[in-house]
């Protein structure tokens, strides 16, 4: 069996790869997975509350869910590291999907203090765990000054440590690149929000940290992602719940701006594929490893304009019947200028995903679109 933790299991992502884990193990072998959350207020926590109900659903359903396969959730904050040191002692953890983070560009100018918290305290936290993961390994237990002995992670003959950390970079770390398509080889020192900059400090951790304690890690920088029962700040879902409402939709950069859109399901399927897949562990001339350490791009490669994006969405809200046929959309479109922290294209080169792991986002905007919208039609009556 593979113990793995999931952090952020309550979120868009997080929900969805657990409910894939769980119906179908990993890797011919049965799973148990924690699952993390702070299940905070940044958007309606029904939602996630929802997400939760639909994995509790799955793990109860004996004709979905295979043999041997189990979940538990804990609520609880990256932030708090007596809480992490605590899971990785109790669990010993074989794999970490490190997707709980503080989202969203614009809201970190205005509450800066969340990112800080969750995405560089909370992730250093995961890499300390991981970090001690090995001690156990190495017949030796390392003590902080003002740790019990107590709380010491115990000993065994037969696990190895976590042997792959993932978790979730942005497509935000590029900023205001002019190359496109954005490549992984690329400098990505100039990030526009501090959202950004907290994502591109996870990959430079993550670094030293597989260079100095041979931890292997992978970072995914995700392209805009979406699909049903994502996050309501995200575009697609507040256009559509200001439609309903008739009000009217802004279209920044003048409906200059052009995003590479990627399904949520094929997401979970690039991080299926890098999970299994960890940076292999090897040492250089000099003896000392060379960190065991990725970073991949996970986007479909095929940018799409604002309004056209905005044409699809609504063509599929009629089709749904979320909106009737007759809608004015003119009426409720506004063009207004670029908004600070944004920036006009993203746009993912995923060659290395396709080279090392033989997978490329096929899921296109139209069929996504519509399955958003026929979940919303549900969801939402």
């Amino acid at each position: 069996m593979k113990t793995i933790l999931v952090t952020g299991s309550a979120g868009f992502i997080g929900s969805n790869l657990v409910m894939r884990l769980l119906k179908e193990g990993f890797q011919g072998e049965s799973v148990h997975i924690v699952g993390l959350d702070n299940m905070n207020n940044y958007y309606d926590p029904s939602l996630k509350e929802y997400r939760l109900k639909e994995i509790e659903r799955m793990s109860l359903c004996p004709t979905v869910l295979p043999s041997g396969n189990t979940w538990s959730f804990i609520k609880g904050d990256l932030a708090d590291k007596a809480l992490i040191d605590r899971l990785f002692s109790e669990h010993h953890f074989d794999i970490v999907v490190n997707l709980a983070a503080q989202a969203g560009v614009r809201y970190s100018i205005e509450n800066p203090d969340a990112y800080i918290q969750s995405n560089m305290i909370g992730f250093y936290n995961i890499l300390e765990a991981c970090r001690h993961s090995y001690d156990a390994v190495k017949g030796t237990q390392s003590k902080d000054k003002g740790q019990e002995a107590s709380d010491l992670r115990p000993q065994t003959s037969d696990y190895q440590g976590v042997q792959h950390l993932v978790y979730a970079s942005s497509s935000s770390v590029y900023g205001g690149n002019k190359k496109v398509p954005f490549s992984t080889d690329d400098r990505v020192d100039n990030p526009v929000s501090l959202y950004a900059a907290t994502k591109k400090s996870n990959e430079l951790f993550a670094h030293c940290y597989s260079k100095l304690y041979n931890i292997p890690s992978t970072g995914l920088r995700f392209f805009t992602v979406y699909g049903p029962a994502g996050r309501p700040d995200m575009a697609y879902f507040g256009f559509t719940n200001k439609l309903l409402k008739g009000q009217t939709i802004q279209i920044y950069n003048y409906g200059n701006c052009r995003r590479d859109f990627t399904y949520v399901d094929d997401i979970v399927e690039g991080i299926i594929r890098v999970m299994a897949k960890a940076p292999e562990k090897r040492n250089g001339e000099d003896g000392l490893p060379i960190p065991p350490y990725k970073v991949y791009n996970i986007g479909g490669g095929q940018p799409e304009n604002l309004l056209d994006f905005v044409q699809i969405l609504q063509e599929e809200l009629v089709r749904a019947e979320v909106l009737p046929q007759n809608y004015d959309f003119e009426a409720h479109k506004e063009l207004v200028p670029m908004q600070p922290g944004d920036v006009p294209t993203t746009y993912a080169d995923a060659t290395a995903l396709e080279r090392d792991f033989g997978f490329t986002p096929k899921i296109t905007l139209r069929e996504g679109l519509r399955k958003f919208a026929e979940w919303y039609r549900e969801y939402y009556k």
